[in-house]
């Protein structure tokens, strides 16, 4: 793996993480985003996680300071690419601004430049023709606090050149990641994959009157040791994306179930301000949630 100078695309949350996370771990990084006052907040935003390493990762002043200087700021995409041995794109999940987004990037950019896309919810080869480089195409997914929650799923399309999916699991590993590869094509990856269906099954067990939150969270860190059960799980997640993924689900299939959930959700949680975590009260109130009790498993 040769990366020197690597481009994240897009300055959102995980945009900033990504840079960051690629500075502190050596890499020059050039930010790019579509004007000005995007590279402003991204500065802000960034210059908030040098306290978080410090705390949660144990570095130094001079550690987290130094990552910071290795990031450049540019809003002129051919400028923000003259360099990049990688290019990572974490631009807003919308087909047609990422569309347009590649065939820019793929007229500007070196022949040399890989493309990875940060999607979580549409595949690399809705892209790979409009990037003009397929082979040198695939999808590099993070999760939110990366430096913490260190995954990297990998996945390429049909098209993808073997040697670049390899490279890119070397570059994962790293910037501390731990790399996760996917030799096919997923929606939701491996994570989301898992994850959503078995949220689903709570939620059903919830709707349909079988049981209450606590109760199935209890039943499942019992049965399999986890330290959190789903509803605490859709805390973390937050009630609205809980709410999106069932609104989705209602217009695909018409279920009633899932109608019945929709309601659920906006008028018991969202309509209260019960958001999940982020607003200290879902299905659980913070900071000192009943599953955290030390009575909570106990009957």
């Amino acid at each position: 793996m040769h990366y020197k100078n690597i481009t994240v695309a897009g300055s959102g949350v995980l945009g900033s993480q990504i840079a960051y996370q690629t500075a502190f771990k050596g890499f020059a990084v050039t930010v790019y985003d579509i004007n000005d006052d995007a590279l402003k907040i991204a500065q802000d935003r960034i210059t908030k996680l040098k306290p978080l390493y410090q705390q949660d990762l144990g570095a130094t002043q001079e550690q987290v300071d130094a990552a910071y200087e290795r990031l450049t700021f540019k809003s002129d995409l051919a400028d923000a690419v003259a360099n990049a041995d990688l290019v990572i794109e974490a631009i807003p999940e919308v087909v047609q601004i990422k569309t347009d987004f590649y065939t820019s990037l793929g007229k500007v950019a070196p022949e040399k430049t890989i493309f990875a896309t940060n999607s979580s919810t549409l595949l690399p080869s809705q892209f790979a023709e409009a990037t003009g480089r397929p082979e040198k195409f695939l999808a590099l997914h993070f999760a939110n606090t990366i430096w913490k929650n260190n995954t990297a799923e990998i996945m390429k399309h049909p098209g993808t050149d073997a040697q670049v999916f390899e490279d890119v699991i070397e570059f994962a590993k790293a910037i501390g990641m731990v790399p996760l590869p996917l030799h096919k094509e997923q929606p939701g990856y491996i994570l989301n994959s898992l994850l959503v269906p078995f949220l689903d099954a709570a939620e059903m067990l919830l709707v349909k009157e079988v049981s209450d939150p606590e109760t199935i969270d209890k039943t499942w860190m019992i049965g399999t040791g986890a330290p959190l059960g789903p509803f605490a799980i859709l805390d973390i997640v937050g009630i609205n994306t809980a709410h999106n993924i069932v609104s989705a689900k209602v217009a695909a299939t018409g279920d009633d179930n899932m109608k019945k959930l929709a309601n659920l959700l906006k008028t018991e949680y969202i309509d209260k301000g019960k958001l999940g975590r982020a607003t200290g009260e879902g299905f659980y109130k913070y900071p000192n949630p009943s599953f955290a009790k030390p009575d909570f498993l106990k009957g």
